[in-house]
């Protein structure tokens, strides 16, 4: 009996409150805000140049450090070297991990005036 008397009263006193504050059905609108805010318009941003041949040129490796890509990375690098015999290839890890910048590294590439294949992971 007694639970049932409290249940009662909860439902009274949250029934008072609601209607004190607006939320019962009366003509009010509701704004309704996305939670995604303002998306920026989005930039296209064309591809680098492709150079002719890869001949006498310099092709850095980038490792970015994702989780279990070493083994790869360190295959992918042999096998282009074999292929291409011509291209000076520079197998290089990133700083810190794969999420973090390394702007010294850009920097160097940018400087050799070098390609660069990225690995990101997956």
């Amino acid at each position: 009996m007694r639970k049932k008397t409290a249940g009662i009263l909860v439902a009274a006193l949250i029934a008072a409150f609601a209607l004190s504050y607006g939320w019962g059905a009366d003509e009010e609108k509701i704004v309704v805000m996305n939670p995604r805010g303002i998306m920026p318009e989005i930039r296209k941003i064309p591809m680098a140049p492709r150079p002719a041949t890869l001949d006498g040129r310099t092709v850095y490796i980038v490792d970015t450090k994702y989780p279990n890509t070493k083994p790869f990375v360190e295959e992918l690098f042999a096998a282009l070297k074999e292929k291409y015999p011509k291209t000076n290839w520079v197998l290089r890890d990133k700083f810190a991990g794969y999420m973090d910048d390394d702007p010294k590294l850009w920097a160097e590439i940018k400087e050799k005036e070098a390609c660069a294949i990225v690995l990101v992971g997956h």
